[in-house]
């Protein structure tokens, strides 16, 4: 082989050291976003029977939770609420004394400079489990624009840092954007679900939301998983429409389609290791089949590999821990 035996690619291998220090691939605490769902309550911490070490809180028992996160070094959350009563228009979702804005404001309160993201989707709300609001047994995409745009605003009042539209209507960053700028909150960013798919691996979060449809699915709005073309129109539709950030999920099944989004544009990109791809992991290291540590962070690195400027992941508290190793 020409070059061989003076050229060897193993001398780089040989020690922890010498592999450290050629690493073209680093996953930094800063990298990673921390979902956590907040219930309507007192008192409630309820344990997710599909995503092992996640739970429910009710905003009251925050502190804790917020103390954790922010001592392991993870500089942000998204939060995902769960409302005591849902109705078909998702009224929770926009209500100024909703369980998110009950959440940013307290974690702002105990972690003044924690980032904290917010989901923007009718799903977690709605009686029926869709992402808008339902007219003649179809989700009305322009008819549920400004019910977004209100449940955006409620939470840039109640202080989040970023507004994350995960509804997948068409058109919503641009109104959602408007909005906020007429409510006098130009300062509020929008990190946008671009390109998310409809996935089998959301699963265990629907068990978590309680936000499975209760009829149909939500192929019609949501991406169809062989498409990548597409994705990349819907990033730029949004980057057009005010997005600052943009967003690609689920993450593994679709490194392929994280790679070419980070080809196509320059803005920061986002990636989602849902709760599907977290449960998987953690069955198999339950069951002594994978080794967790060494799992987490590969699937980790692999997503920043592919070129994720952040990672939304449920592993982000253990994962903290191992980084700072």
């Amino acid at each position: 082989m020409a070059g061989f035996p003076q050229v060897r690619l193993r001398r780089l291998r040989r020690t922890e050291a010498l592999r450290s220090m050629v690493r073209e691939t680093q996953v930094h605490l800063d990298d990673l976003i921390y979902p956590v769902f907040v219930v309507e309550g007192k008192g409630l911490r309820q344990e997710i029977a599909s995503m092992p070490g996640v739970s429910r809180l009710s905003p009251d028992l925050l502190g804790d939770e917020i103390d954790d996160i922010t001592s392991l070094g993870i500089r942000a959350v998204l939060l995902f609420g769960i409302p005591a009563e849902k109705d078909d228009l998702g009224s929770g979702a926009y209500d100024p004394t909703g369980v998110v804005q009950q959440a940013v404001r307290t974690i702002k309160k105990l972690a003044p400079h924690l980032v904290v993201l917010t989901d923007v989707c009718l799903c977690e709300y709605t009686s029926h489990g869709h992402c808008g609001i339902v007219a003649d047994g179809d989700v009305d995409n322009d008819h549920t624009l400004g019910f977004l745009a209100d449940m955006a605003v409620s939470h840039a009042e109640a202080g989040t840092d970023l507004v994350c539209p995960s509804d997948m209507m068409d058109g919503r960053v641009g109104v959602i954007r408007e909005a906020l700028d007429e409510s006098g909150f130009d300062d509020v960013a929008i990190l946008s679900y671009s390109a998310k798919y409809a996935s089998a691996f959301y699963g265990p979060f629907r068990e978590a939301a309680g936000s499975a449809p209760q009829f149909g699915d939500r192929r019609s709005y949501q991406m169809d998983p062989p498409n990548w073309r597409e994705a990349l129109r819907e990033v730029e539709q949004d980057i057009e429409e005010g997005a600052d950030m943009v967003m690609v999920k689920p993450a593994l099944p679709y490194l392929d389609v994280i790679s070419r989004v980070r080809e196509a544009v320059d803005v920061p990109l986002a990636a989602y290791n849902v709760s599907g791809e977290y449960a998987m992991v953690k069955a198999a290291a339950n069951q002594g089949w994978i080794e967790e540590q060494r799992a987490v962070l590969e699937v980790l690195t692999a997503i920043k590999r592919a070129g994720a400027d952040l990672i939304i992941t449920y592993h982000a508290r253990e994962a903290a821990r191992w980084l700072r190793e």
